[in-house]
């Protein structure tokens, strides 16, 4: 997950798509069961405020650990250009699993 991610202030797209695995077997990590949720906290590189919290819609059910978030509900809604993060935690009855690597997002702002 060392890729930056751009995006444009103000859009609701792109629609990213992440595979859940788990490090020690490779093997897709499952998150089918109906309580289980997942989330991306989005904030500025640098910052401890969480700018957004987005839920995460398992595409597939959850089974093969592949999710989709965008930015629909004013994610980027007049954001200040620059650099962002974002975190991804899976909660599984309460017990909270967090995707150690970060996120990266590099936002510019809308032309028109």
């Amino acid at each position: 997950m060392t890729d930056t991610i751009k995006l444009v202030q103000n859009d609701t797209k792109p629609l990213i798509t992440v595979t859940l695995t788990d490090e020690s077997t490779g093997s897709a990590y499952d998150v089918s069961a109906g309580t289980t949720t997942v989330n991306v906290y989005f904030r500025a590189a640098g910052s401890t405020a969480t700018a957004s919290t987005i839920a995460c819609t398992k595409t597939n059910g959850g089974a093969d650990g592949v999710v989709e978030f965008d930015f629909s509900g004013d994610v980027l809604l007049d954001i200040t250009p620059g650099m962002y993060e974002g975190e991804i935690e899976v909660d599984i009855n309460g017990d909270t699993h967090t995707v150690y690597d970060k996120l990266k997002f590099r936002v510019r702002g809308q032309i028109g």
